[in-house]
């Protein structure tokens, strides 16, 4: 009865520790992966991962930058796919990929910077074309990237070049890829440049806030990880209405950096704050997450 008893305390204990603590608090103490099989755990933005893999610091066609946020963990897809992309890289003149951040060794959310590269399946690319790939670790956490937006955000700058083109143009032809995140000067940049025969792959390069350093891919749900959560609506869905060079994207270089003026006259509405990733508990994650930070 004693050992009973004991066994189920220590099971608790965990749960009880863990109900007033942020959970990027306790994903961001964990140093290594779980010792469980490969599987990415609720949604980019708000899960975990099991059984994530380290992508080497340093390969043939790579080098992982900022090793001291440990964040260069990913799901075995995403490691073989940037290990893949990077020898793409080699063929449009680079001499690899500067990888940035993937995950933390579980996922989960993080105590700073992103609010997704929760489950292993995000990762950011230096925009900074690799020439050295015997950067040493203290290089690594001085050398940045350069930027490929203009500083009014309307247009690419001298840093853009056909190879970056042609390295996000292969990512985004992977079928392991869901899409794209880059800056909407760098989409339209890369609408205006594309081979009209065949833009399609287009649809995956989505337009977003930031990302003018980096370009950020996210791979859609792998095998064996049922209780990932696919985004919608899906890159094939959006596909329908063609390849997202449409007069639609031009918003971002109109209405959101000169969004309509506000009537002085109309009071304002307090707006409710947003729980954010930072915000989040353990019970705001899916159940298996549980699992995956008590393991050893």
């Amino acid at each position: 009865m004693v050992r009973t008893f004991l066994l189920i305390a220590a099971l608790l204990a965990p749960a009880a520790a863990w109900a007033e603590t942020k959970a990027n608090q306790l994903f961001g103490a964990m140093k290594t992966a779980s010792r469980h099989q490969p599987e990415a755990l609720g949604s980019y933005a708000k899960g975990c991962a099991a059984g994530l893999v380290q992508l080497p610091e340093t390969g043939p066609t790579w080098q992982a930058m900022r090793l001291s946020r440990n964040r260069n963990w990913g799901h075995p897809e995403m490691i073989r796919f940037l290990q893949d992309l990077s020898v793409q890289a080699t063929r449009a003149g680079w001499s690899g990929l500067y990888v940035g951040d993937i995950s933390q060794p579980r996922g989960g959310p993080m105590v700073s910077g992103h609010s997704s590269h929760q489950i292993g399946l995000d990762a950011d690319i230096w925009m900074l074309p690799a020439t050295r790939l015997n950067l040493s670790r203290a290089e690594r956490e001085k050398v940045s990237s350069i930027p490929v937006r203009s500083a009014d955000q309307r247009s690419v700058t001298r840093h853009w070049s056909a190879s970056h083109h042609a390295i996000m143009r292969a990512a985004a032809l992977d079928d392991r890829v869901d899409r794209i995140f880059v800056a909407a000067a760098v989409k339209i940049e890369m609408c205006k440049t594309a081979t009209r025969a065949d833009t399609k792959w287009l649809q995956k390069i989505r337009p977003i806030y930031g990302h003018d350093t980096h370009f950020h891919v996210r791979l859609k749900c792998p095998a064996g990880s049922p209780g990932c959560q696919t985004q919608t609506p899906t890159v094939a869905d959006l596909s329908k209405n063609g390849n997202g060079c449409d007069d639609t994207l031009m918003w971002w270089v109109t209405d959101y950096l000169n969004p309509p003026k506000a009537d002085p006259k109309k009071p304002k509405e307090p707006q409710p704050r947003q729980r954010g990733p930072r915000d989040y508990t353990m019970a705001d994650l899916p159940a298996q997450c549980a699992t995956v930070l008590a393991a050893r």
